[in-house]
């Protein structure tokens, strides 16, 4: 069986950081979603998509990100059963982060990334995955006169 999700979207709060009763980190956000279509109307639709996030992603997230952010998540889809105060049955579906990657560049005032970690390199990014450069340049120069291409 397969539950995997990739959203990118838009904070549509600030995020904050909560701890539970044993003290793990937990923060739940919203992401706006644009849909890639639009409606018969010919507007574009948005979802608003809950996250929640734990332990170092939820502390990263709490960090980093702040309403307006553009976040790409990447986790689980998650249905919880719950009692409303009226004892009715509900259900939500949320999002549980595994990953959670910057997807915009930095935003002329908005902070700075030169404190922000790579997240891959702090926070268990899948080997291979995206890992934002910490500065400088990540190319390498080709020297042309070489006329061999290494694939």
């Amino acid at each position: 069986m397969l539950n995997k999700i990739f959203i990118m979207g838009r904070l549509t709060r600030d995020p904050e950081l909560r701890r539970t009763q044993s003290g793990t980190a937990v923060t739940s956000f919203s992401l706006a979603v644009d849909r890639d279509f639009k409606s018969q109307s010919g507007e574009k639709e948005t979802d608003f998509i809950d996250v929640v996030a734990w332990r170092s992603t939820a502390e990263f997230v709490a960090k980093y990100f702040t309403k307006g952010r553009m976040a790409v998540v990447e986790g689980r889809l998650q249905i919880r059963d719950w009692k409303d105060k009226d004892g009715n049955n509900r259900r939500s579906a949320e999002v549980v982060a595994d990953n959670i990657y910057f997807g915009d560049s930095k935003r002329d005032g908005a902070g700075s990334y030169d404190s922000a970690p790579a997240y891959g390199a702090s926070y268990g990014a899948p080997a291979g995955g995206y890992a934002a450069p910490m500065g400088g340049s990540a190319f390498a120069e080709i020297d042309e006169e070489d006329g061999d291409l290494p694939f």
